[in-house]
């Protein structure tokens, strides 16, 4: 197959393409400058504009497009770039799409979608939630509709990463390290959480099966914020008795501690199960050790 990356740069896009190529996949990736190797095309999303031909026999794309949502606080011009860092991009992919017969578009979306769900379980056929994240996802999917008439669409709603570096796990690992892993408020909260090498796997698995909608790129046993401290001060060998007040993450951090820290996802991963994708690390214990290992 031949497969054009957007957003090739992050931690994902960086796995996604190696993994690709692994499996002997041509892959191209979309830059914002003059290309400096042969496998990259330019783009200029603002503008709507993407290098002629850079689409040309394409099989898939993939845009994994958006500004980082927990770098800054969230103000009002920050919610703005959150917001225009990904419906922008996904406008433009899906008019390419659906104008140049690309019959496959992979868009990013996130886990947030559902809201603060509590204790219920959750899946690819539970409601939008409330809040800034879940309005930003339905914002971000829905700007996929261009192409829905002529591709197959699948919305990846992603959940954090553990990984050996970078992603939610390599932010945190240190402080663990340090004796400063604890649990975030009162820890009741759900995280839903999957490996680096099963999110790749996943990705991958949409792309080269009849798969379309939304796509829960989780884990199958999301766990409390004080289940995944436990489980991390166990790997790293540190006791973990610190507590983050939610008053002090709030004064801190906003509404992004609020939405991103303090709420959660009871999410399961339905369709992947259903079509019968095998996790290499369905429990966390098993993922946080290969992320350590890794």
């Amino acid at each position: 197959m031949r497969v054009v990356i957007a957003g090739s740069s992050g931690l994902i896009g960086t796995s996604l393409v190696a993994a690709l190529r692994g499996a002997e996949h041509e892959v191209l990736r979309l830059v914002r400058r003059r290309p400096g190797a042969p496998d990259e095309r330019e783009w200029d999303p603002p503008a709507g504009r993407i290098d002629a031909g850079a689409l040309d026999g394409v099989d898939a794309v993939v845009n994994l497009c958006g500004a980082g949502i927990g770098d800054k606080r969230w103000s009002d011009a920050r919610k703005q770039v959150l917001l225009d860092s990904r419906t922008v991009p996904t406008e433009v992919l899906a008019a390419a799409v659906a104008e140049r017969g690309v019959p496959v578009l992979v868009n990013a979306s996130a886990i947030g979608y559902y809201g603060d769900t509590g204790d219920e379980i959750v899946d690819e056929s539970s409601p939008s939630g409330t809040g800034f994240l879940a309005g930003l996802c339905r914002q971000w999917e829905a700007a996929t509709a261009p192409a829905d008439e002529h591709a197959r669409v699948v919305r990846l709603r992603t959940s954090p990463v553990i990984s050996p570096s970078g992603g939610m796990f390599g932010k945190i690992r240190p402080l663990f390290s340090l004796f400063l892993g604890g649990r975030l408020g009162d820890g009741r909260q759900y995280m839903p959480w999957i490996s680096l090498d099963d999110a790749i796997a996943a990705i991958r698995f949409v792309i080269e099966h009849d798969v379309a909608g939304p796509v829960n790129i989780t884990a199958p046993s999301p766990v409390t914020n004080a289940e995944f401290t436990r489980t991390i001060g166990h790997a790293v060998r540190r006791p973990t008795p610190w507590v983050a007040p939610a008053f002090a993450l709030k004064a801190v951090l906003g509404e992004m501690a609020e939405e991103g820290l303090l709420g959660g996802q009871r999410a399961v991963p339905r369709v992947l199960e259903h079509r019968g994708f095998q996790f290499l690390h369905p429990a966390l214990g098993a993922a946080v050790a290969a992320a350590l290992a890794g």
